[in-house]
This record gives structure tokens, sequence and C-alpha cells, in this order.
């Protein structure tokens, strides 16, 4: 009986811990994000003259972006795990308000943007992206994950398909059709963007079945580089919000701005 308990209360806290190389690698993500967008408000405030919208600067931004929406399906999996071995089985609300609270930021940096910067405003960008993405998880983590590989791909093809269509009216920049004229300093609309997060739900159940690895990985959790990594992975949502205004405090600081 002692062996039996013992044995169940190890696998009980096995289950509950991070696991930390997703942590670390949102934290690789982050520290790219405030990299780029350090780059960026250089090329807001003069200081560099590269342009950023298009080539290997709009890849870059694009790959952090995908690392983002891929790590969060694979977190959307451990998370609907841990709560279906806890017992819960209504989590429809849990997962719909966890998307409209980041979507919820997403509008904030909406007006944040129009108010600073105003032609070029962030109308759809990665925050709407991710809480919409999670607000509609729900059903593809309850359905075959080879079904959700399948909309994945297919959300991404028509993504691809209609990445040059523009259209009259913005009704459906959200969507992936751009309006002509109107230009944005971050967007990511649900179709092709969408669809890696569905990827990431994919590889979530097959690299964490029961949310244990099916692989061998060298523990390296304790590591000063990691353990960085990690705390920044914890808090991205946070440090998302609150980088850029700290950014820019301190070029206007330094006198490269003014009110």
């Amino acid at each position: 009986m002692t062996t039996t308990t013992t044995t169940a209360a190890a696998n009980i806290k096995k289950t509950s811990t991070r696991l930390w190389e997703i942590d670390a690698l949102r934290g690789f993500a982050i520290v790219q994000m405030v990299f780029y967008h350090f780059v960026w408000d250089l090329n807001f405030f003069g200081l560099y003259q590269g342009n950023l919208f298009v080539g290997p600067w709009q890849w870059f931004a694009r790959t952090i972006a995908t690392q983002f929406l891929f790590v969060s399906g694979i977190a959307l999996t451990l998370s609907y795990q841990r709560e279906i071995q806890k017992g819960e089985t209504n989590l429809f609300f849990k997962y719909f308000l966890r998307g409209a609270k980041i979507f919820g930021w997403g509008l904030v940096i909406t007006l944040g943007t129009y108010l600073f910067i105003g032609r070029g405003f962030v109308i759809f960008g990665i925050l709407h992206l991710i809480g919409f993405s999670i607000m509609m998880s729900y059903p593809f983590l309850r359905i075959n994950r080879w079904l959700t590989l399948l909309a994945g791909l297919v959300m991404i093809v028509i993504g691809i398909a209609i990445h040059s269509v523009y259209v009259d009216y913005p009704w459906l920049i959200w969507l992936g059709l751009k309006q002509r004229g109107v230009v944005m300093v971050d967007y990511y609309p649900v179709l092709p963007y969408a669809g890696i997060a569905l990827l990431g739900i994919f590889a979530g159940y097959s690299l964490y079945p029961n949310r244990f690895r099916i692989f061998s990985l060298p523990d390296w959790s304790a590591n000063p580089l990691i353990a960085g990594l990690r705390f920044l992975g914890r808090h991205s949502l946070l440090i998302y919000l609150i980088h850029q205004p700290i950014l820019i405090a301190i070029f206007f600081i330094l006198g490269y701005g003014s009110f």
C-alpha cells in the first residue's frame, strides 16, 4: 500500500510540473521579439534606415510569430490534458474566456498604436490572433489529432492562396483579406496563421501524450541561461505588454522624441 501510494504521489507531482523546454522556447521567442521591436523603434526614431517591412527583417518577424503560435498550440494540449486529469469536463468557457482576455489585450494594443502612430496602427495583430486561436481551440483539443493537422494545413494553404487578395472593405481583414490602401505595422490574420497553432496542437498530442515526453531530453532546467528563458516564458504576456512602452520611454528620455 505504501509503495503504491508513493508511486501515485510521484506521478501526480511529475504531471503537475511544467515542462521546462516549453517555457524556454517561449522565452527564446520573447528575446527575439524584444530585439526586433528595439530595431523597429530605432527605425521609427530615425536611428536606423533599414526597411523592416520587406525582406529578411519581415521574415524574422514572421518567424518569431510562428514560434509563439506553435508553442502556444503545444501548451494548449498540455493545459487541456492537465484539466482532464483533474476531472474537469466542461472546459469550453474556460478556454473561451482565456482567449477573450488575450484578445482584449490585443484591442488595447489597437488603441495604443492608433493614438501613438496613427496610420499603420494594429488592427489584427499577434495578440488578437493568439486570443482568437485559443477561443477556437476547444473543439480541436477534443477531436482526432490527425484531423487537427489536416485543418491546420488547409488553413495555411488557403491563407497562402489569398495572400495577394485585396478588397475594398475592412470587414475581412481579420480573416486574411487585406483592404486596399490600408497598411498595418503588425498583421497576423486567421488565415494562414491560426493554422500554425493547430499544427502546435497536433505536435503537442504527438510529442506529449498525457503530458509525458515520448522523447529523451537532458535536464537543462537548472542551467542559468535556460532558467532565464524559462522565467521570460512564464511571463511572456506581461513582457509583451510592457516592453514597448519601456523602450519608447527610454528613447524619449534620451531626447529622440517629443510629446
